[in-house]
């Protein structure tokens, strides 16, 4: 007898190997059960799960063209785990919602923070805020060079290499 993708077989566990286990079917089909689907839960060492000559009930994932049988114990865990969560769930019932609060839109933000745009002092045109930054950064510019010069770090060592 032939095997088919979806059909439940009885097999013995013939090897063991670090990836999987080989399962012989009592038609005697050949297979394997990779690690990943012997169980549910993380397996480090497939051994202390399955023994050679151990009887299994397994289902066939998939079969290759060239005859590779997949098998999986795993998936009939969760047929087993999805029929008896079925039978112990309590029916739900739905709580009455809360009436929602209608929408209000926040109020419109007039300014960001705390951070001063323009200064009051200065209402001047773009061209004087351009000056005076410009202004402003040269004359930060020129305090940098004036430090490198005499040998000042940022870093606080003292003037650096000599």
């Amino acid at each position: 007898m032939a095997l088919s993708v979806g059909e439940i077989v009885n097999g013995k566990v013939t090897g063991i190997t670090n990836f999987g286990a080989f399962v012989e079917t009592e038609d005697g089909s050949r297979g394997m059960i990779h690690i990943s689907e012997i169980s549910r839960s993380y397996i480090e060492d497939i051994k202390s799960v399955l023994k050679i000559g151990q009887a299994v009930t397994v289902k066939v994932i998939s079969i290759a063209d060239d005859g590779k049988v997949a098998l999986s114990m795993k998936q009939l865990e969760k047929a087993d785990a999805n029929k008896k969560s079925a039978a112990n769930r309590k029916p739900r019932t739905r709580e009455p919602q809360k009436p929602r609060k209608k929408y209000e839109p926040a109020p419109p933000v007039t300014s960001p923070g705390d951070f001063e745009w323009q200064s009051s002092s200065s209402g001047g045109s773009f061209e004087d805020m351009m000056s005076k930054f410009k202004r402003t950064s040269e004359d930060k510019m020129s305090d940098l060079k004036r430090g490198e010069s005499r040998g000042y770090s940022r870093r606080g060592n003292g003037g650096g290499r000599k």
